[in-house]
């Protein structure tokens, strides 16, 4: 049975943009007093930007995605001045993540990140969208700019601590997982991720404690049943395995998850 299968249920978290308020224009002014064209077009890109915001984001907000990627791209052509210019990027990357360009999407939060530094939820959605695009490569070092952003953050230490199972760095992914332990011992899904590294390393003894801590803080959490099931079967133990498949069977709401479950257990109750 190859155990690296039980390591995925990535918390994978696309988050949806939060309105950044533009810079807003009165209902009412005066016309400017001069008739300097660059001045006139100036004035009038501006305004056409503030319009194409309320645009865009009322088009995040009814999840007309495609209508949002044109706006923001929009706005990104007139390479606007910060912070209109990192909102806008950041705003068409959460729209092409939406429809499954992630590709494009790490570009925009990329591009974010260059013109505001210090934007974490780009950085952290980066991590996001480069796991989905299939590049390992910039998801890590997303996760680890992340970290450095926000050290104290969960989210980075988790982000980064999946990033580091899923490329085999079990060092850090243990180190991170732990960290999220200390600061918050009921989170069952940290327990469970530590658990995962353990497996990896082929430590099965000190994964069963993490996954039985995960399961008593969450009794339907299924993917921890059905990793502890996979531990018994390894260690001989049949009835305790069949016994948490079919646990893991009934609390599974993944159907791939479910008929998994059900076919190990079914195999394991075979006479040998």
């Amino acid at each position: 049975m190859n155990l690296r299968s039980a390591a995925g249920a990535l918390g994978l978290i696309i988050t949806l943009a939060t309105p950044v308020s533009s810079q807003t224009y009165p209902t009412a002014t005066e016309p400017p007093r001069t008739t300097d064209r660059s001045v006139l077009r100036g004035i009038a890109v501006e305004r056409e930007i503030h319009e194409r915001f309320l645009r865009g984001l009322a088009a995040e907000d009814r999840r007309a995605w495609k209508d949002a990627i044109a706006e923001f791209s929009h706005i990104v052509a007139y390479n606007p001045a910060e912070p209109k210019g990192s909102t806008a990027h950041y705003d068409l990357a959460i729209a092409q993540a939406q429809i499954g360009d992630y590709t494009a999407a790490a570009t925009n939060f990329e591009e974010a990140l260059k013109r505001d530094p210090g934007f974490t939820a780009a950085a952290a959605n980066l991590v996001t969208v480069a796991i989905m695009a299939g590049d390992l490569t910039t998801a890590r070092s997303a996760a680890d700019r992340f970290v450095r952003l926000a050290p104290a953050s969960a989210r980075a230490r988790y982000s980064r601590g999946l990033v580091a199972l899923r490329t085999g760095d079990l060092a850090t992914a243990r180190a991170d997982f732990l960290a999220l332990i200390a600061s918050d011992p009921a989170y069952a899904i940290a327990h469970y991720d530590l658990a995962m590294v353990e497996m990896n390393a082929e430590r099965f003894d000190s994964a069963v404690p993490e996954l039985e801590r995960a399961l008593q803080l969450s009794p339907g959490y299924a993917r921890a049943r059905f990793a502890l099931a996979v531990i018994f079967a390894r260690q001989g133990r049949r009835a305790d395995a069949v016994a948490a498949f079919s646990r893991a069977a009934q609390d599974a709401s993944d159907d791939t998850l479910r008929s998994t479950a059900i076919d190990l257990r079914n195999r394991l109750q075979v006479p040998q």
